[in-house]
């Protein structure tokens, strides 16, 4: 009997919209920006879980209901959702997924992610607003890693598919969706410039 693949773990990637999509980050940039500067709960936060960076997750934790830049985003980013809800053959037919989380992250130069999942959601992931050359990408950890025991190294060139973990790279403009119990991390910013992205959970409970 042939070799089968059973139990995948997904990610959906693609650019959040067609024409137009510059001027549109770019207003969604500037707000980034001047929600760093307004937002001292969050500044103070930051400075105590997210060293040298910001992030408005705690203070500033639903954009979509308080900007209509980000509503709009919301709405651009719902079909993607709905896409790879379908992809994933989850049943929502009763009760649809709904954005629950939405918020920015700011990573200057040193700056890291560390290694996390998203508890009590079902669909995470991230729209990447500024991404200077040599950004770090999104790296995504094997969810049965802690499970491998007395397995040996992958070889070098294995398929990404039997590797560890995967590392996908952040590309202004576009987006990534992952279930949200899969853990994830960012390595530190290696450059000067200021790595700006908005992650966001959507519920079904």
């Amino acid at each position: 009997m042939p070799t089968q693949k059973f139990f995948p773990t997904q990610i959906h990637t693609a650019s959040l919209q067609g024409a137009g999509w510059r001027k549109f980050n770019n207003r969604l940039l500037q707000e980034c920006l001047q929600l760093s500067v307004d937002d001292t709960a969050g500044q103070r936060w930051s400075q105590q879980n997210y060293p040298g960076g910001y992030t408005s997750y705690s203070s500033v934790p639903r954009m979509h209901t308080l900007s209509p830049t980000f509503e709009s985003l919301q709405k651009q980013l719902n079909r993607h959702v709905r896409s790879f809800v379908r992809k994933l053959e989850l049943d929502t037919d009763d009760r649809p997924l709904v954005m629950t989380d939405c918020w920015v992250n700011i990573m200057p130069r040193h700056v890291v992610h560390g290694l996390h999942l998203h508890p009590l959601s079902t669909i995470s992931g991230t729209y990447y607003v500024q991404t200077p050359k040599g950004s770090p990408g999104i790296k995504f950890e094997d969810p049965r890693l802690d499970r491998f025991m007395a397995a040996p190294p992958r070889r070098p060139d294995a398929r990404r598919e039997n590797k560890p973990w995967v590392i996908l790279p952040a590309q202004a403009g576009s987006l990534v969706l992952f279930e949200s119990w899969l853990r994830h991390e960012v390595a530190p910013n290696p450059i000067e410039s200021e790595r700006i992205s908005i992650s966001f959970n959507y519920g079904w409970f």
